[in-house]
């Protein structure tokens, strides 16, 4: 059986850029951290003119600090100071190049003189040291708390390690999960998590060049308490994944992407979170009835097919010459469909138009009429939050 090209690079530029102190061995020292952060942060909403940038009389007047209405001065972090530049009209490289009293002029004449008063979202953070500010957001932001999600993922797949979806192994083999391997992150800015249940293969049979195969399952989520990202899941199925972290052989890949919206975090609690717990909980049986139904359900015109749900002339094509390069065939099935649509999506760079092409690839599994494939229940209770 021939590797096929289709790839997943997130998680292994997670893993070839995050720090030590961002790596985490198992679910569990994930939860802690999260809910460290979560219990030593606080929101607040301000009117912009009581804030105010000056320097730091701590750092001999080199760094910047910023004072609240009462009086308490913070230390503005990496991520939060480029958010009150934004707020204050200004390129954040540039002020960061300033002397620091100049820096806090700029800021306070852009935030409190040169627009007009608005209330700012803050994200405070006290932790035993000086305080900080992570975030400085509109005052409807809807934060969604990473220890909402990892307390999901506990209370479903235990340490991230010995239940059904775990850090994945390399290349199929298991391997003691460290720091150096781990699929697990979290920072003060950001969270990315992959997990993966490789115990429980999906078989297909006549997969490639008439020989059978088997898929696991994977999922990504991650996530930004402080705006730096949307909140998102990735549910695909794949080969194997290698040392680097590479997903190989990725299909039915789909992705949904929630903005932080004022009723973000409602429903992630009442409807995602809920819907990501049904998916990890799920049998492979529907999955494996799905495809080989969709294997045995021919396509007689495959361009009046694709056009039919909203392909393009031009798309058709290119989904086609993806499907012959990997397949060495043209597209017969309505699984060759479903595979080319996905694996064609994953070489277009602008965003919206990926998922969309995801999401169309991922109905053409729905027409089969035996099983349901285990991926749209959580798609749709996404899609009203986008």
């Amino acid at each position: 059986m021939s590797v096929p090209s289709t790839v997943l690079t997130q998680a292994s530029r997670q893993w070839a850029t995050r720090p030590a102190d961002q790596r985490f061995a198992s679910l569990l020292t994930l939860q802690s951290f999260v809910n460290n952060v979560y219990s030593a942060s606080k929101e607040k909403v301000l009117p912009s003119r009581s804030i105010l940038a000056q320097p730091d009389p701590t750092d001999n007047f080199k760094g910047l600090q910023i004072v609240g209405p009462n009086g308490g001065p913070v230390n503005a972090t990496h991520w939060s100071f480029g958010q009150l530049a934004g707020l204050a009209g200004a390129p954040a490289g540039y002020l960061r190049s300033l002397p620091a009293p100049l820096a806090a002029d700029n800021l306070n004449y852009g935030i409190q003189l040169a627009r007009d008063v608005k209330d700012i979202g803050v994200l405070l953070y006290k932790n035993g040291g000086p305080a900080e500010l992570r975030a400085a957001t509109g005052p409807n932001y809807g934060r969604i708390w990473n220890r909402d999600i990892v307390n999901v993922l506990v209370d479903r797949c235990g340490d991230g390690l010995t239940g059904d979806f775990r850090v994945p192994r390399e290349f199929g083999k298991a391997v003691t999960v460290t720091k150096d391997n781990t699929t697990l992150f979290a920072s003060d800015r950001d969270m990315f998590v992959f997990l993966a249940d490789e115990e429980h293969r999906i078989e297909i049979p006549n997969r490639r060049n008439g020989q059978s195969g088997s898929l696991a399952r994977g999922f990504f989520i991650w996530n930004s308490e402080v705006g730096a990202s949307t909140f998102g899941i990735a549910l695909f199925l794949f080969d194997y994944v290698c040392c680097n972290r590479i997903v190989w052989g990725a299909q039915e890949y789909q992705e949904i992407r929630v903005r932080h919206t004022a009723s973000a975090g409602v429903h992630l609690r009442e409807r995602v979170l809920p819907a990501l717990d049904s998916y990890s909980r799920s049998s492979t049986v529907g999955v494996q009835q799905a495809i080989a139904a969709a294997q045995e359900k021919k396509i007689d015109d495959l361009e009046k097919f694709l056009a039919n749900r909203n392909f393009n002339k031009a798309q058709i094509k290119a989904i086609n010459a993806t499907h012959l390069e990997e397949e060495g065939r043209p597209i017969e099935t309505l699984w060759d469909a479903t595979t080319a649509v996905t694996a064609y999506a994953r070489g277009i760079q602008h965003q919206d138009e990926r998922v969309k092409l995801e999401r169309e690839g991922g109905k053409i599994l729905q027409l089969t009429s035996k099983g349901k494939f285990a991926l749209p229940k959580l798609d749709q209770a996404l899609l009203s939050d986008e």
